[in-house]
């Protein structure tokens, strides 16, 4: 009886709830390890750490720009279409879903199995049969709730982002004591040159920017935004500069307690951390960091459906998927996609070569799309946007995020050309299906009759109104 489209339902405060529990999640208590395995030594890795702050912070102001310019969804896809055209963006679009999304969730997953289990069995590790179980039953729960309502799905990350910054807390204050203490000892020779490996750095970086991920998830989702022009850059730059603060002071509080040995040593640091800093917490914390990881699973979900959403009503993806829901206005076949690629990913992967796999092809497009923004810039100088950011900015972002992957090549080859090459197997794609439109003579009506079936099965139809 009402006019079905996707409403305006997320406030300021429950923007800075999606983007802080989207960087907040697996990252930070994984990523030390790669970080300081790359950069060589405790100096160097606090100096990642703080460049990747740094970097994302600039990557976040690129984007709020670009989200007060272009008013629609969809992220990196829609950015890269209306500055670049349509062939970049449709290889971000055929590496996202096939590469880059289905692998960072499985990274996630992998993290929040492998943290809720961990104090039924220390002090030995999870069983890896039992924590990849773990982790798909976390993945189809959110899943399940993002299919469900948009309403409970935005509450959820609120409550989740709190826990998050109180886990990061019970982290952070044992460390600052100990150092209050006078115990620096774990702080000697921070900066030993010897130890430095220039060519891992684009590892270390990975690692460090994967932890930040997640400043970009506000304009993913851009037309669900009360007033975006306002509230796009204020939830960035307070949550980015939040997450900063609370990784830095994380980073030390681990090195304080732990030290280099142990920190590289640990499969699960953050539950190291608690088994050496305070025992009567060790059943807390892993269970406090595994939900901090179901926030990030449950943000991921929520926006990568409106890329799909909004890549299908452009025309580059099948066209059920900008259907919604009828009843509880969610983008259901958009968010029930993703669950096959993802099943296989947690079934046969492992975290680290996941990051690396994904880090390529997601840096590479963001680099481009922040290309975009100087290129929109360009064309479109009459073109007014409430917030703008100097020109220094997107420019020496894009260099920094395709120096880094260009490097990459050589730090990771086989992971790197195998995300290379997913991104290339987009292109015989696009030119046969999108570009020329080569089809099967029973295609569209194979296709046709798949979407009406599957339409009536899903209750779903097309959006009613323009929302952007």
């Amino acid at each position: 009886e009402e006019a079905i489209f996707l409403r305006r339902k997320i406030t300021l405060l429950r923007a800075f709830s999606l983007l802080i529990g989207s960087m907040v999640g697996s990252g930070i208590f994984i990523s030390p390890k790669g970080v300081l395995k790359n950069s060589g030594t405790v100096g160097f890795s606090l100096v990642v750490w703080f460049a990747c702050g740094v970097l994302s912070m600039f990557g976040a102001l690129c984007y709020a720009e670009l989200g007060t310019r272009i008013t629609k969804s969809g992220g990196h896809y829609i950015y890269i279409l209306e500055t670049l055209g349509p062939l970049p963006s449709f290889l971000f679009l055929w590496a996202e879903f096939f590469a880059i999304r289905p692998a960072n969730s499985a990274v996630v997953s992998l993290a929040f199995g492998r943290y809720m289990l961990e104090p039924f069995f220390a002090p030995c590790a999870a069983p890896v049969p039992a924590v990849k179980l773990v982790s798909l039953l976390g993945y189809y729960m959110v899943l399940t709730l993002n299919s469900w309502s948009v309403t409970w799905s935005a509450r959820l990350q609120t409550a989740l982002s709190i826990v998050k910054l109180l886990a990061l807390a019970l982290i952070i204050v044992p460390g600052m004591m100990l150092l209050a203490q006078g115990h620096t000892e774990n702080f000697q020779d921070a900066f030993d040159r010897e130890s430095l490996v220039l060519d891992k750095l684009p590892l270390a970086f990975y690692a460090g920017m994967f932890a930040y991920s997640g400043w970009f998830q506000a304009s993913f989702v851009r037309e669900e935004l009360v007033r975006p022009e306002r509230n796009i850059p204020l939830a960035v730059i307070i949550s980015v500069i939040t997450v900063i603060v609370g990784y830095m002071l994380t980073n030390v509080s681990y090195y304080a307690v732990l030290g280099t040995q142990d920190v590289l040593a640990s499969p699960a640091v953050a539950v190291s951390f608690v088994q050496r800093a305070f025992k009567s917490l060790i059943s807390v914390v892993p269970v406090l960091v595994a939900l901090s990881c179901f926030g990030t699973m449950n943000g991921g979900i929520f926006t990568f459906s409106r890329t799909l959403f909004v890549a299908s009503r452009e025309g580059q993806w099948p066209p059920l998927f900008s259907m919604i829901h009828i009843r509880r206005h969610t983008p259901l076949p958009a968010v029930m996609l993703m669950f096959p690629l993802v099943t296989a990913m947690v079934c046969v992967g492992d975290i680290y070569h996941l990051m690396n796999f994904f880090s390529f092809s997601r840096w590479l497009f963001i680099g481009l799309a922040t290309l975009g923004l100087i290129v929109h810039r360009h064309r479109h100088p009459e073109l007014h946007s409430p917030f703008k950011v100097p020109l220094f900015v997107p420019v020496s972002f894009t260099i920094i995020c395709l120096f880094t992957v260009a490097m990459s090549f050589y730090s990771d080859p086989v992971s790197i050309s195998i995300g290379c090459t997913t991104v290339l197997s987009g292109f015989p794609v696009y030119y046969v299906i999108i570009h020329r439109q080569i089809f099967l003579p029973f295609f569209p009506t194979l296709s046709d009759y798949l979407t009406h079936k599957l339409q009536l099965l899903l209750e779903v139809v097309q959006q009613e109104i323009k929302t952007y």
